[in-house]
């Protein structure tokens, strides 16, 4: 899915929905934010987002449990899964949305580059996917929006509110 196209689907489902996206993002750094943004319409949905690039900001901003950073560090899928947690409830958000991983050029605390972790944190679940990717880390980065846009889009052609199993 092209990132433009996601990010058209995405502000258009939550309009119809009635819904509001925040976000929180480490090695993204800011640039699903920013290809959020670039859709018109887009201030009816889009609460806010933090970039949580340094491991201490991933606590103190987004609510990330210090002991889940310090044991196992911020390239992680449970990080990913508080990250977005914290970005949706930090925000007054209906849906959070998450990336933390590896960009390059070089590893991150024993991470392979390209390991990257994608979460969107929504009424009903969260859902973590992890992603292996490669090329450039322009590529890297540009490839993780486009998966958490995607994953998300995935998730809003649920029903809004499902109803109970009878």
């Amino acid at each position: 899915m092209d990132i433009g196209v996601a990010a058209a689907a995405v502000v258009h489902a939550l309009v119809d929905r009635g819904e509001t996206l925040a976000v929180a993002e480490s090695l993204t750094g800011g640039l699903l934010a920013a290809t959020v943004v670039e859709i018109p319409g887009v201030s009816a949905v889009f609460r806010g987002g933090l970039v949580v690039y340094a491991t201490e900001l991933k606590h103190s901003l987004a609510g990330v449990p210090e002991k889940m950073l310090a044991d196992r560090g911020p390239i992680d899928p449970d990080v990913a899964w508080a990250l977005a947690e914290g970005a949706r409830s930090r925000c007054g958000a209906d849906w959070g949305l998450a990336t933390t991983g590896v960009a390059g050029p070089e590893p991150q605390d024993g991470k392979p580059v390209g390991m990257v972790f994608v979460a969107v944190a929504g009424p009903a679940r969260t859902q973590v996917r992890q992603l292996k990717l490669t090329g450039s880390r322009a590529d890297i980065r540009h490839e993780t929006i486009t998966s958490v846009l995607a994953l998300l889009v995935d998730e809003l052609r649920q029903p809004a509110h499902p109803s109970a199993p009878s």
